[in-house]
C-alpha cells in the first residue's frame, strides 16, 4: 500500500470515527432528555448508532492490517 493510500485510510477512519461518536452523542441525548416519551426512536437510533460504529471499526481492522504489513 502506497503512502498516499495509508493517509487516505487514515482519514477515512478518523471520519467514521467521528460519524459513530455523533450517532453515539444522539443516542445519549435521547436517553438524557427526551426518554420516555420518545422511546418509539430507540430502535433508529440504534440500529444507526450500531452500523456508524460496525463501519468505523472495519476501516480501523483495515488500517491496522495495512500498518502491519507495511514493517
Amino acid at each position: 500500500m502506497t503512502e498516499e493510500e495509508l493517509k487516505a485510510l487514515e482519514k477515512e477512519v478518523k471520519k467514521k470515527k467521528r460519524i459513530a461518536t455523533e450517532w453515539a452523542g444522539q443516542m445519549h441525548d435521547l436517553v438524557e432528555d427526551r426518554l420516555p416519551a420518545a422511546f418509539e426512536e430507540i430502535p433508529g437510533i440504534a440500529e444507526s448508532t450500531f452500523n456508524a460504529c460496525k463501519e468505523w471499526k472495519d476501516a480501523a481492522e483495515r488500517l491496522e492490517q495495512a500498518t502491519s504489513t507495511q514493517d
